[in-house]
């Protein structure tokens, strides 16, 4: 048995991200180094409503991370009538089914289950409603309406259709979302308000096929890539995606023979406050202090950390900005160099807005199943406002194996919302399995 105090063991996962339907295809484009991204054809983006004069623009971007067939649910299968699902946001139909998909990966049934069950998560404003459901349509006065795209609902429908008895939450921390969904839900399962919790996110933008206006010094990438740490990053580019964990308190889910994908040792949320230069403006010492929290948290050092996931939206200002935050924390306990890698899944599939925080503890949790880092996409000369010399990082260039030293392996993982909440997360490796009893 572990005998890590107030740790939190994530005992099942499921998830969406462009170019991958399920985590194992994730895993699968992140360890072969591809993008999620979709370059579509004028002929695409007409068809789908694109105006004549904004794709003869010079500026405009015909890329997305999109999801494919977001018009495809099981109605039936959660008792849902053809016509509510009709009125039904693909964020809140997807953030349904991944709550069911991720406890069938946890081995769960909820209705089987010796205990409450909570379920904290978060959607973006809902594109569905702006382009599908258009006003006049007689449409926006509906309650079903209302029901099928306000985001308080999102929880609260999924606590109904499963049968979850705690806490139903809906989050909204702009691209921090999904990571504070986790970081409340393990508060939740320790301040024993629920025995299992369910945590994620999910954002799908529609119409699917779209592309972009780059305005130079937005945060959107001119290109379509997202260059995370690199010199010629200029920006991110925003897409859909949705995932969901599955939280156990560790010692209970060692108990009942879970299986256990990894551990999170510690969590912190905070915000910004007024230290920065506007509202949407990141901030070194917000981002330094939620990252020591959460270290504290987890009752580690620095020195034991080997990955961060960073939120990494290539901004030229945020990507340094970032870096310090991450050196200043890191500094309070190590005074080591080049010892830690860093990445962002935003190289594979952009930024998945209010399912991004998600996605990287995901391909975190993966990185430590299976042993192996992969690579920050895009990187070959380093922002020249990053001194990656004198801090502890290192860019993760290609597939590293992830070997272990005189500690477990341990990642962190950084969300942050525009508005300033702050969230870090310190994950762990799954302990050793005890062993079998010997057959009598």
């Amino acid at each position: 048995m572990s005998q890590l105090d107030d740790a939190i063991a994530i005992t099942g996962m499921s998830g969406r991200f462009p170019g991958a339907p399920d985590i194992a295809a994730f895993w699968r484009l992140l360890v072969e180094g591809r993008e999620g991204i979709t370059f579509y054809t004028d002929e695409e983006l007409l068809a789908a409503g694109v105006a004549p004069a904004l794709l003869r623009h010079p500026n405009y971007v015909r890329a997305a991370p999109a999801l494919t067939d977001v018009d495809m649910f099981d109605a039936a299968f959660f008792g849902i009538s053809p016509k509510e699902a009709e009125l039904m946001d693909p964020q809140h139909r997807l953030f349904l089914e991944h709550a069911w998909l991720a406890l069938e990966n946890a081995g769960r049934v909820a209705s089987e289950f010796d205990g409450r069950i909570g379920i904290y998560g978060g959607s973006s404003i809902s594109s569905y409603l702006l382009f599908n459901l258009k006003p006049g349509e007689g449409h926006t006065d509906s309650l079903q309406t209302v029901l099928g795209n306000d985001k308080d609902y999102l929880a609260t429908r999924v606590a109904y259709k499963l049968g979850l008895d705690g806490p139903a939450v809906t989050v909204q921390t702009a691209c921090s979302t999904a990571l504070a969904a986790v970081s409340l839900a393990c508060e939740s399962l320790l301040t024993h308000q629920c025995d299992m919790a369910l945590a994620g996110g999910a954002t799908v933008r529609v119409p699917v096929a779209s592309g972009y206006l780059y305005e130079e010094g937005s945060i959107l990438s001119h290109d379509g890539h997202c260059r995370t740490f690199d010199a010629g990053a200029s920006g991110t580019l925003f897409g859909s995606g949705v995932g969901i964990v599955v939280l156990r308190r560790l010692e209970e889910a060692e108990a009942d023979g879970d299986h256990i994908h990894a551990v999170i040792r510690g969590t912190a949320l905070n915000n910004d406050g007024d230290h920065k230069v506007g509202f949407a403006a990141p901030s070194v010492d917000g981002q330094s202090r939620v990252i020591a929290a959460a270290l504290t948290a987890a009752d580690v050092s620095a020195d034991t950390i080997d990955y961060v996931e960073a939120h990494g939206t290539a901004t030229p200002i945020g990507d340094p900005i970032e870096v310090r935050a991450l050196t200043r924390a890191f500094r309070a306990t190590s005074a080591r160099t080049g010892y830690c890698g860093i990445g962002s899944a935003k190289t594979n599939v952009g930024h998945l807005e209010s399912a991004a925080g998600v996605a990287g503890l995901i391909k975190a949790v993966l990185a430590l199943k299976h042993r192996q880092i992969p690579a920050n996409l895009h990187y070959a000369i380093p922002n020249p406002d990053i001194d990656f010399a004198a801090s502890p990082f290192r860019v993760v260039e290609r597939l590293a194996d992830w070997p272990r030293g005189d500690h477990p392996r341990r990642a962190g993982v950084n969300s942050f919302g525009i508005g300033g909440t702050n969230v870090h997360v310190v994950l762990e490796e799954a302990p050793d399995a005890a062993p079998a009893p010997a057959a009598a």
